[in-house]
């Protein structure tokens, strides 16, 4: 299995983010597989919608968020084995020149190690402070895949869609994955698991220990996606599988650990992502955390 785990980034792990290259050095070195960032532009105080497209409230934890593509940057400069992923960021807010930009940038410096993982988000503040409407951004996330694409692949590169225009321009500066980093994609509705069938290089899913532990939905989402990705006349095998696990608080890392290897065992995923940014406060106590992960999933 390969283990990875978040950067801090949220929550009170935002405000020991100074220890981000020292974390991400120290996880590379007790084994861990990759580094993941999420995305919280803002946490509205009235939310229209609330967490994950449910209710009216957004966890106090997602108030402090820092900067993804800064602390992407960090840690790869700080290492040289580890993946380097995003799960998710709400990547139809980003301008395509800027988000491809940012992310060759992080891509080079790692010599090739970026995941990058998108999703549309669910709150309508965030689309409002962009200046954008809420209502089309899975067209939007459409359009801006293709200008990725372009603007990865092409030079001089251009783009026009309905939603999103980019002129044609100088684009020699290519990312070290040939020939683009993949495109990973969040996905759970039926909607979204067409177009990580179509298109999709991989599936970002989310369970919560122990809250929310659904190992059954998640052997029948990704039959559902390996169906879907046949109707469109892709290979499922070529879509990877990325597991986020959020951890509750007050949750023991025997459980966490327990829940991987069952959830591995049950649908052979094989890559997890581990956000204790709900249960541990301090970068210190985070590092710890997943060297106690590490070692108990190592354990068998």
């Amino acid at each position: 299995m390969k283990t990875g785990f978040a950067l801090p980034q949220f929550h009170r792990q935002a405000y020991g983010i100074a220890e981000t290259a020292a974390f991400a050095s120290a996880i590379e070195e007790a084994g861990g597989t990759s580094l993941w960032v999420g995305d919280r532009n803002l946490a509205a105080v009235r939310p229209v919608v609330g967490y994950g497209g449910q209710g009216n409230t957004i966890p106090e934890e997602l108030n402090p968020a820092a900067d993804p593509f800064v602390l992407l940057g960090v840690a790869a400069a700080a290492t040289s084995r580890v993946l380097l992923g995003s799960h998710v960021l709400v990547a139809p807010l980003y301008p395509p020149v800027q988000l491809a930009r940012s992310l060759t940038t992080i891509d080079l410096i790692s010599g090739g190690r970026l995941l990058p993982g998108f999703g549309v988000g669910w709150s309508p503040e965030e689309y409002q402070a962009a200046g954008l409407d809420f209502t089309r951004r899975g067209a939007r996330m459409e359009e801006l895949l293709d200008a990725l694409d372009a603007i990865w692949t092409t030079d001089p590169a251009r783009y026009e869609g309905a939603q999103l225009s980019v002129p044609e321009h100088h684009s020699p500066l290519k990312p070290a994955r040939k020939p683009r980093p993949p495109f990973y994609l969040g996905a759970m509705s039926e909607r979204a698991l067409r177009r990580v069938a179509r298109r999709g290089d991989g599936w970002l899913p989310l369970i919560v220990v122990p809250s929310y532990v659904d190992v059954d939905g998640l052997v029948a989402q990704r039959s559902q996606l390996d169906e879907l990705a046949r109707r469109a006349g892709r290979d499922p095998q070529a879509i990877d599988t990325v597991l986020r696990v959020n951890i509750d608080a007050g949750t023991s890392t025997e459980r966490v650990a327990d829940t991987v290897k069952e959830v591995h065992e049950r649908t052979g995923i094989d890559h997890f992502m581990i956000d204790s940014m709900y249960d541990v406060d301090t970068v210190e106590g985070s590092l710890e955390h997943a060297r106690e992960i590490l070692r108990l999933v190592a354990k068998g």
